[in-house]
């Protein structure tokens, strides 16, 4: 990774799990590696759609794991001030996490595209590109056509209020691809870290890369009709 740079970070610890410290000792692992001129990028929504987030206090979904859920809660890290929030420790932290509701969530005004804009990195610990919401950047930059409903709850002068949207949403299996795409130009590097299998490329990479296949193919990232998937199926279904 880039020392001095931006580490953008998908982590399963159970995958990764045992190391020094747990999950604390990761992330100062991470930042240790970065140095102090870097900057420390991780997931921190909610899974809460029928409340209000409140950055001070909203746990992050528990899907994003432990190691998610304790960074944003570390001395110095800033959070997203939106249900779509992440989290970020180091020099650009303001300005990764500045942006007002990003809806969809990860359009270039987000985290995500913050941290594809100054070039950052992504790392993918014990899990695939499946996590990667980098990728769902891609999409947004290559219009793809699909968007399926979703919602959220605000506060609105002191009263919680429903907003629906349509995000590009699907199962995110197919997104496996990008391995194939980056291993074949030799952009990413990859091994392991504790027990699990990591992945390191530029944000920069990775969209380009999709960009290319989905000018090919708008509906390449969705299963095809007849594989059993429910979430590409909605997806598709979209489509006008």
């Amino acid at each position: 990774m880039a020392e001095g740079g931006i580490l953008l970070v998908h982590v399963s610890f159970r995958a990764v799990r045992p190391v020094e410290g747990g999950p604390l000792g990761l992330i100062a692992a991470l930042r240790a590696a970065l140095g102090p001129a870097g900057t420390l990028v991780m997931p921190s929504w909610s899974d809460r759609d029928d409340q209000p987030f409140d950055p001070a206090g909203s746990p992050a979904a528990a899907d994003l794991g432990v190691t998610a859920d304790l960074f944003w809660r570390m001395p110095g890290a800033l959070r997203s001030h939106h249900a779509h929030a992440f989290a970020a420790l180091g020099p650009e932290a303001a300005r990764i996490t500045a942006d007002p509701l990003p809806l969809p969530p990860h359009i270039p005004a987000s985290p995500v595209g913050r941290v594809h804009e100054r070039d950052g990195q992504v790392l993918l610990l014990g899990v695939g590109h499946d996590a990667d919401t980098t990728l769902h950047l891609a999409e947004i930059l290559a219009g793809v056509p699909y968007r399926t409903p979703a919602w959220l709850t605000v506060l609105q002068d002191g009263r919680p209020v429903r907003i629906d949207y349509r995000e590009n949403n699907h199962c995110c299996a197919r997104f496996a691809l990008a391995d194939d795409w980056l291993r074949a130009e030799g952009l990413q590097a990859e091994g392991r870290v504790g027990h699990a299998h990591a992945r390191l490329a530029r944000a920069k990479d990775i969209v380009r890369l999709a960009r290319r296949h989905l000018a090919a193919d708008p509906l390449l990232f969705l299963h095809l009709p007849g594989a059993g998937c429910a979430e590409c199926m909605a997806a598709r279904a979209s489509v006008r």
